[in-house]
């Protein structure tokens, strides 16, 4: 059997972990011969492949990004975008294909399976908003990145006596910003789906500065005003899978908090150096997990599914089940982490 392997949308860490276990199990258990379609779903448009083998993942384990590439292209966006990969994964000889990535990515292996294409999805976002699996790999590196970056933080805030706002990513999600926040003890944690009042969150800061503490703000770059003024965007220029670029949340609020409570504040952007780097031993061990699982599926014929973290198990879930809606920060688990807060 040949396997295809793909990677798109966000880089993060744990793609080629994933990659890894994936062909070194298929290749010393079941027999399988491996090509890497690079640049996501640009890849089986485009016919676009590279060799993939056990001597290609050697080394890989700790490094971040992805050997294969990545892109945000969306095949769905053409007329012939489902036939071209059709005929692109035949002309390769694949049997059959492993898509790993998150909403968007996992979106369009859903939609190919219904197509009649082989794939089993493995899923991957450092924003953890996939449903049907506990925990998506990448997510605990950013959580660790971000919280190294709140200690150092607290230390330059109490020397000047300044807020200091941290911007993370989390478009839809808030689960970056919540884990994060807690693990470093934030004054302050908002999230998208908790529209914030910017008067409750100064007169916050003000009482932490009353207390003789600066405070520390963190801030997923989806968070939005209760005063319905909509999210702070870079561009408004969409992607092909119709998202516009945030960011600028994290100035908004330190200006805003400077014009209302006279003390100094200022923003630190995090962005794609949250994406970046090491991934953390839990990622590798969860990304190790799923590749081995998902290239058992494609051995047992199971396509039309994607691999899921369930308390310490790695089991198969119906592809749909990934993508169907976000797993978001529900009320009561923001409410219970406000204890924290302040």
């Amino acid at each position: 059997m040949r396997v295809g392997v793909l990677t798109g949308g966000g880089d993060c860490p744990g793609l080629n972990a994933v990659i890894r276990a994936v062909v070194r199990k298929g290749v010393n258990e079941h027999g399988f011969e491996f090509v890497g379609f690079r640049d996501g779903w640009r890849g089986p448009l485009e016919g676009t492949t590279m060799p993939l083998d056990v001597e290609t993942c050697r080394g890989i384990l700790p490094r971040g990004g992805t050997i294969l590439g990545s892109s945000r292209t969306n095949p769905f966006r053409l007329d012939d975008g489902v036939e071209r990969i059709k005929d692109n994964l035949a002309a390769a000889g694949v049997d059959a294909l492993i898509a790993i990535g998150g909403e968007d990515t996992l979106g369009v292996a859903t939609k190919l399976a219904d197509a009649g294409v082989a794939v089993v999805g493995v899923p991957k976002t450092i924003d953890n908003d996939l449903s049907g699996t506990d925990f998506t790999f990448g997510f605990d590196t950013a959580v660790n990145i971000a919280t190294e970056a709140i200690d150092r933080l607290h230390t330059t805030a109490e020397s000047h006596h300044r807020a200091l706002v941290v911007e993370v990513m989390g478009r839809h999600a808030g689960w970056i910003a919540l884990h994060s926040g807690i693990a470093g003890g934030a004054s302050i944690v908002l999230v998208p789906e908790q529209p914030f009042d910017i008067d409750q969150v100064c007169a916050l800061v003000e009482q932490r500065f009353e207390s003789q503490f600066a405070p520390i703000l963190v801030v997923s770059e989806g968070a939005v005003p209760a005063d319905g003024s909509g999210m702070t965007l870079q561009s408004g220029e969409e992607d092909a899978f119709g998202h516009v670029r945030l960011g600028g949340i994290g100035d908004r609020l330190a200006h805003e908090i400077e014009q209302r409570t006279g003390k100094e504040a200022r923003a630190v952007v995090l962005g794609h150096v949250q994406r970046g780097g090491t991934p953390s031993a839990f990622d590798r061990w969860l990304a190790t997990r799923f590749g081995l699982q998902a290239i058992d599926a494609v051995a047992e014929g199971d396509h039309g599914v994607m691999v899921a973290l369930r308390g310490t198990d790695i089991v198969r879930v119906p592809l749909i089940e990934g993508t169907g809606e976000l797993k978001l920060v529900s009320p009561e688990e923001y409410a219970e982490a406000q204890v924290f807060f302040g």
